[in-house]
């Protein structure tokens, strides 16, 4: 008998090898299938095959093709990849904005448009005031969405997405339409930034003079074009204007708009505003501040002293006093006024054109105020 399975043992080996191996396969075969029905989950528990314990080295082919894996059909693969779409996301963007952790979830682009219920916010929109509105810190930065094209690699709009990473502000790719529709057509440069409106400051209007300058303040009444109001306080704070005070009622409100075409100044400057600029006129006054009015080319019809722009001295704490685009000064303010000043024009004008844009006006008689004060000064 020994001498029978010594002699016979090189044939009983293979064969014996070979209904293990169909074992193992078999099942291997069957935890696959049952793996694939249960998802993701149950992939995650399954760690591959059993491997058998048996060493087995098969001698001929028939004996590799029994080791054969199964295959795997074609609606199987496509699951896998859906799964894994599913799992980890799959979109493209740039490689500084992948830095900067972008979340550009499809189904989540709907959810990401709107601000939370309880939240109030508004949409400022383009380069300098978006990134202006981060670095103030006035108000709460809540997303920053960014146009989804080759728009969001340039520098500019980077250093805008940088600021917003840095304060963990959320950032979001969205479609041009979507920032047209959320600017409301305005010159979004790629980048609209959902935030806490701004207003108007409510502090008490102080009239310190007890700096080292002649303080000079600018007045505006009912200023209704958000577009001028931008364009006044972008050239009041380029020149060195002290305060910036608005009356309340009709005028335009500090707005996205407004940001926009100061060039982000808004969010840089506080502008007060006064219910009653007359009694905050009269306050200073008796304080030892001097009012200047301004006037258009006719200077007959007013009984206030008028001289030209370029011939006025800043002594003395001043408030530049400047009307709406309609009407100009109301007479109330016109009362109140020592002086009144124009600006000379270079040719003569054709009948109706008499006066410039309330912004370009304000740039000129700043400049030639704030010019005399430096004079004055050195």
């Amino acid at each position: 008998m020994l001498l029978y399975c010594s002699t016979h043992q090189h044939r009983f080996i293979p064969v014996w090898c070979r209904k293990v191996c169909r074992l193992v396969s078999a099942r291997s075969s069957l935890l696959y299938s049952e793996d694939m029905g249960q998802g993701a989950a149950a992939r995650k528990r399954h760690r591959g095959p059993i491997k058998s314990s048996v060493p087995h080295q098969p001698s001929t082919s028939e004996d590799m093709s029994d080791r054969r894996r199964p295959t795997h059909s074609k609606s199987s693969k496509k699951e896998i990849l859906s799964s894994q779409k599913e799992n980890f996301g799959v979109f493209k963007v740039s490689s500084e904005l992948r830095k900067l952790c972008l979340e550009d979830f499809p189904a989540d682009k709907e959810r990401q448009l709107r601000p939370k219920p309880a939240e109030t916010c508004e949409v400022v929109f383009g380069i300098a005031p978006c990134l202006m509105a981060l670095t103030q810190g006035r108000r709460k930065a809540y997303k920053l969405l960014v146009k989804d094209s080759l728009t969001s690699q340039r520098t500019s709009v980077l250093t805008v997405c940088e600021e917003a990473h840095r304060r963990g502000v959320q950032i979001s790719r969205v479609s041009k339409k979507d920032l047209d529709k959320m600017s409301s057509g305005g010159v979004h440069q790629g980048v609209c930034l959902q935030a806490s409106p701004l207003s108007f400051l409510t502090d008490a209007i102080e009239s310190n003079t007890s700096g080292t300058s002649i303080p000079v303040w600018l007045v505006l009444d009912r200023i209704q074009d958000p577009m001028n109001l931008g364009a006044i306080l972008r050239s009041a704070y380029f020149l060195g204007v002290d305060k910036v005070i608005s009356s309340r009622r009709h005028s335009c409100p500090l707005s996205p708009v407004v940001s926009k075409a100061s060039s982000g100044v808004m969010e840089v400057m506080g502008v007060y505003g006064c219910d009653s600029l007359e009694d905050m006129l009269r306050r200073n006054v008796d304080h030892g501040w001097q009012v200047v009015g301004t006037v258009g080319a006719d200077p007959e019809e007013y009984q206030i002293p008028v001289i030209l722009c370029s011939d006025f001295q800043v002594t003395r704490p001043t408030m530049l006093l400047m009307g709406g685009e309609g009407g100009g000064l109301s007479k109330q303010l016109l009362s109140i006024c020592q002086t009144l000043l124009t600006i000379p024009a270079g040719r003569d004008l054709s009948p109706g054109i008499e006066s410039l844009n309330v912004s370009v006006a304000a740039g000129i008689l700043l400049h030639s105020l704030l010019l005399t004060r430096s004079r004055c000064l050195s």
